[in-house]
């Protein structure tokens, strides 16, 4: 084997990785990283992963890139939120990083709390409502991209054993 068989499996692991950890951090796009392992994976001797599987983790990155948009705005209108929910959910996600998991998760749902308190700070029941459909939206596209890349990963070990 060469050594670029060995590097391209190395960074196909790495950008594994760093997909996973994009589906945290919104900074990183986690899945479509994660789909650039896969193809670098494909490309290493040291993997088997078929066309056929590429094409489907390609349309699949697709769906979920585009439900991770499509699905916080649609839970924090349905929940009747505003923008300065969803600015203050990815805010709170932002600040939440800093004090580990359980910041990850209760960051976003006081960021749109505060987004929607500060958009209209006398009606607390209504922030409230409108923050818990943000954050029904962050978990759902969150969800299902830690899915995605956990089902990458999943494929990239098993393609070298």
């Amino acid at each position: 084997m060469m050594i670029i068989d060995i590097l391209l499996a190395v960074i196909a692991g790495l950008a594994l990785i760093a997909g996973f950890i994009g589906c945290l951090l919104p900074i990183l796009p986690g899945p479509p990283l994660a789909m650039a392992g896969l193809i670098a994976a494909y490309f290493s001797d040291y993997c088997v992963i078929s066309v056929k599987t590429l094409i489907m983790c390609t349309i699949i990155t697709v769906i979920v890139t585009v439900l991770d948009v499509v699905a916080p705005i649609w839970f924090t209108k349905k929940y009747g939120g505003t923008k300065y929910g969803f600015y203050g959910a990815t805010a709170g996600l932002i600040f939440g990083i800093f004090f580990g998991p359980f910041g990850i998760i209760a960051g976003p749902f006081i960021g749109a709390l505060a987004g929607e308190l500060l958009k209209d700070y006398k009606d607390l029941n209504k922030a409230l409502k409108a923050a818990i459909g943000t954050f029904i939206g962050f978990l759902f596209g969150t969800g299902i991209k830690l899915m995605a890349c956990g089902a990458f990963i999943w494929i990239f070990i098993s393609s070298m054993l």
